[in-house]
């Protein structure tokens, strides 16, 4: 079992210094809006994936005013208590430490420490373009397969130098062969391994997404999930070869897993077109709770859940339902942030679970 045993803050976000033990397994945060229990929850991610789940730089993340921050946990993983430190420094460098140790690359600090969080603006991993379902596939198969992240990172660097190049001779009229065939070369294996990763968990993912979405959604539109790219039609050698021409014209890399999709219908339509709040809040949660699952089952013990805000989001009996799975059905330990402190006590004390209160206040 993985368990959140401390955390402390210093120049976090909207957090001077601040510190936190929690004891049990559910765990409230209440607090009006704005006061930081989001940034709680962050602070928590931010130590389990070495980044935010909000902010894309990490000058975002600093206090207000400061120079540098310091994020530090301790867990118990497997009976063990292991201490998880993150530092941003003045010059903007982050290392991350494991019981002292620092790592050489942050990128083996993910996995070690699962978690998935649930947000209200999740919704747009539905509505939003194709980037935004691949963030969310990586985010899965990064914790899972820590080779994914390994390759994933060295196809984007490869994919960046290559359309860098193809804008270079479009802008200058001087082709370089030679080192765009180079490029292509050695971007084949690292497409072809997340590929087949994507392609083998999505298989499982997404059947379990629309298990749980007729039983959430209960309506009689069928819903199809179906994970969709190029290299379905040929591998990434010969798609670079029919497309060169292309790329050349445009000056970007046409085809490849950088367009990779999950294609989302309800009934024969297009869902983010077609479907109603109420089912693009079940979808979100039947897409969360598949990879929580799917976590689970790999890492061989529940991840961390994060549940920001979600009861603004959910009506009662869908909020009962939701923590009666998380929090009854589940051992993993679960972070619930609301406004209201007497909806959460209510809430659990409905299912019968013990929990502990962390009010958020000035």
């Amino acid at each position: 079992m993985l368990h959140l045993e401390s955390i402390s803050v210093y120049q976090f976000k909207n957090y001077g210094m601040a510190q936190w033990a929690f004891r049990d397994r559910i765990i409230a945060i209440s607090g009006r809006n704005g006061i930081g229990k989001t940034n709680l929850l962050d602070a928590i991610y931010f130590l389990c994936f070495t980044k935010s789940y909000f902010q894309r730089s990490d000058a975002h993340l600093v206090l207000h005013g400061a120079q540098g921050l310091r994020v530090a946990g301790k867990f118990i993983r497997d009976g063990k208590t292991i201490e998880v430190t993150g530092v941003i420094r003045e010059t903007g460098k982050k290392t991350f430490a494991i019981d002292g140790q620092p790592y050489d690359r942050l990128s083996d600090h993910i996995g070690q420490f699962p978690a998935v969080f649930i947000a209200p603006d999740d919704v747009q991993i539905i509505l939003e373009g194709s980037e935004e379902r691949r963030r969310f596939l990586d985010a899965l198969l990064s914790q899972v397969d820590p080779v994914y992240l390994q390759e994933l990172m060295k196809y984007n660097k490869l994919l960046q130098q290559r359309n860098s190049l193809l804008k270079q001779q479009l802008e200058t009229g001087r082709q370089e062969p030679e080192l765009l065939e180079i490029l292509d070369q050695q971007l084949v294996q690292p497409a072809q391994y997340v590929f087949e990763k994507r392609s083998h968990y999505c298989t499982e993912l997404l059947t379990r997404s629309m298990e749980r979405y007729g039983s959430i959604a209960g309506n009689r539109y069928a819903l199809h999930l179906k994970y969709e790219s190029p290299l379905q039609s040929g591998s990434m050698a010969d798609l670079l070869k029919i497309n060169r021409q292309r790329d050349l014209a445009s000056g970007r890399t046409q085809a490849g897993i950088h367009r990779d999709d999950i294609i989302m219908l309800l009934g024969d339509q297009p869902f983010r077109q077609t479907a109603s709040q109420g089912q693009r809040k079940s979808l979100l949660f039947s897409l969360k709770l598949a990879e929580f699952q799917l976590l689970k089952e790999k890492k061989g013990f529940a991840p961390l859940l994060l549940l920001d805000d979600v009861f603004e989001k959910l009506d009662a009996e869908r909020m009962h339902n939701l923590l009666q799975e998380v929090c009854h059905e589940n051992d993993g330990q679960v972070f619930v942030t609301d406004t209201h402190s007497e909806r959460l006590k209510e809430s659990f004390d409905r299912l019968g679970i013990g929990f502990q209160e962390i009010r958020c206040t000035e």
